[in-house]
């Protein structure tokens, strides 16, 4: 099974809760008025990353999609974006 990274840069986002709304399983707003990357880990300078799979990639995509800041990237793993 294929596996994807989905990268946020949490510092920038801006609070619109459009992830939330499409993928509540994977993104959860915070009480800082931020979104949080569900069991993602902290890799630097606020950037979170977390592993998902194929089946989760579709929710990931929208919710990426639906950020006005594009502030969620995915990666292959070629290490490619796909969108």
């Amino acid at each position: 099974m294929t596996k994807y990274k989905v990268v946020y840069d949490r510092a920038n986002c801006t609070g619109v809760a459009a992830c939330t709304i499409v993928a509540e399983k994977f993104w959860q707003m915070d009480s800082d008025d931020k979104a949080d990357l569900v069991g993602a880990t902290l890799t630097g300078n606020d950037i979170w990353e977390r592993e998902i799979d194929e089946n989760d990639l579709p929710k990931n995509q929208e919710a990426a999609r639906s950020c006005p800041v594009k502030v969620i990237k995915i990666f292959d793993e070629a290490n490619k974006e796909v969108l």
